[in-house]
């Protein structure tokens, strides 16, 4: 198989989803001789099936409820439904607009994008449709779909996955969700505020579990306030097509009937049939294993992204893949601290963090060199004039640096890149508590937390 390149590049991209492309771009901004290949379309899963589509259903669920909630701010406004079709347009020209910029930047910085189907042939060769791409560097960024269990068939029809559930032509009348994690807690915000009947079905004991507990319980109350039912604690057993929908049983022998079910139960990597094992790549159920500088145990091979058993976000991706660009160019690079990574849950109401739990925390200190404070958004003055109900968490060593905070609000996602300064730069309450935050804003609430966290607290009691 010839290679059609007139150089070796030096480095060969596989998968153009966040991971893929960051690296393509950074790699190309620091005069690398870069290719990117991609099978589908450049951006991959967080552009078309994820991150971007979902956030857009979201917001049209928003303007939903601010409809059906206007009186109360003392707006007449009436809500006469949703149009599907016009949601999907909404989103679909969300997702064209930054497919378009990104597909400019690619060939803007003198990338070579490859579309096709790409296969590893060699620790330094991707093959694509017949033809071999030689690099002296491969970057496996492959990234991941929708995983289900055991007997439990995704179909499209009834039984559908996030996927599915993006470009389904209808609200459901009801659904059941199985999985109370990220996805399956946006999906069941949206479709509730479309109109749905909505069921969470989680086998561990809280909603969003992998979030402070405290922040699971905040979500949970909100979801009851909602009308959003949960069921939690028990394991799914097996689904079954009923006359007019889909029958979920539990392994306590409770049924659930519904519409449709959405499988919900995370992401799985994309990695077989592709050439990775044969070439010597180390792995372990499917996931490319990888060092901290995302180097694998092939020297010229590397991998980035939800094919790495690291944080599924397509921020990480975008820093594993910078990082992986800026060391193959000869810079310094520093490991991610993955406990820094800025996590948020964009359900109504949001739930955001950075840094450790309180559980964690007491895990690693001891029970008795932790402080935890809360701080009510009934205090902020935003969170009452939006009408927003939540709180702000810190958790602390004590006389030490913050190593957690935890919010749950509606727009905390906008509030988490402040905490993430408080994080990773290790911030002492009261050098947070110095800061001066513009008030009225909800920003304002993360100061307050750390006012009264360093002993001098302004709107809240000691």
């Amino acid at each position: 198989m010839a290679n059609d390149a007139s150089t070796v590049f030096d480095l060969v991209i596989l998968g153009g989803g966040s991971g893929g492309y960051a690296a393509a771009l950074r790699g190309a901004q620091l005069g690398l001789d870069v290719a990117l290949i991609e099978k589908n379309k450049l951006g991959g899963t967080c552009l078309h099936n994820g991150c971007i589509p979902t956030k857009a259903l979201l917001h049209a669920g928003e303007v939903a409820d601010q409809a059906r909630e206007a009186e109360q701010f003392g707006v007449k406004a009436s809500f006469e439904g949703i149009d599907i079709k016009a949601v999907h347009k909404y989103k679909d020209d969300v997702i064209s607009g930054l497919y378009k910029g990104l597909q400019g930047l690619v060939a803007s910085r003198k990338v070579t994008y490859i579309e096709g189907h790409g296969h590893l042939s060699s620790p330094t060769s991707v093959d694509v449709d017949g033809r071999r791409v030689e690099g002296r560097h491969v970057l496996l960024a492959t990234g991941s779909v929708p995983k289900s269990l055991p007997g439990l068939e995704i179909d499209g029809n009834r039984i559908i996955s996030s996927d599915h559930a993006l470009t389904l032509d209808r609200v459901p009348e009801s659904a059941i969700i199985l999985g109370g994690g990220v996805i399956g807690v946006e999906f069941a915000s949206a479709w509730k505020s479309f109109g749905t009947d909505v069921t969470v079905i989680e086998g561990l004991k809280h909603l969003v579990p992998v979030e402070d507990e405290n922040s699971s319980k905040l979500l949970e109350r909100a979801f009851r306030k909602r009308g959003i039912k949960f069921n939690l604690g028990t394991f799914f057993q097996s689904a079954e097509y009923t006359d007019n929908g889909v029958k979920v049983t539990l392994a306590d022998g409770k049924t659930f009937e519904a519409e449709v079910l959405l499988v919900a139960i995370g992401r799985g990597p994309v990695s077989a049939g592709l050439g990775y094992e044969e070439q010597g790549v180390a792995m372990d159920r499917g996931y490319v294993l990888v060092d901290e500088y995302m180097r694998t145990n092939v020297p010229t091979i590397s991998a980035v992204g939800d094919l790495v058993p690291t944080l599924q976000l397509a921020h990480v991706g975008f820093a594993e893949g910078i990082l992986v660009a800026e060391r193959l160019a000869g810079l310094k690079t520093v490991p991610i601290d993955y406990d820094g990574v800025p996590r948020v849950t964009y359900c109504h109401p949001e739930v955001a963090s950075v840094g450790i739990t309180e559980a964690k925390a007491k895990e690693i200190y001891g029970a008795d060199k932790v402080v935890a404070l809360k701080y009510n958004l009934a205090g902020n003055g935003k969170s009452k004039i939006l009408k927003t109900a939540g709180e702000i968490k810190l958790v602390q060593v004590k006389d030490g640096a913050v190593v957690g905070v935890h919010m749950v609000g509606d727009r905390m996602g906008e509030q988490v890149g402040e905490a993430q300064l408080i994080y990773n730069w290790e911030a002492l309450p009261a050098e947070v508590a110095q800061l001066i935050h513009a008030h009225p804003t909800q920003n304002e609430a993360l100061g307050e937390a750390h006012l009264a966290l360093a002993g001098k607290p302004l709107h809240s009691h000691d």
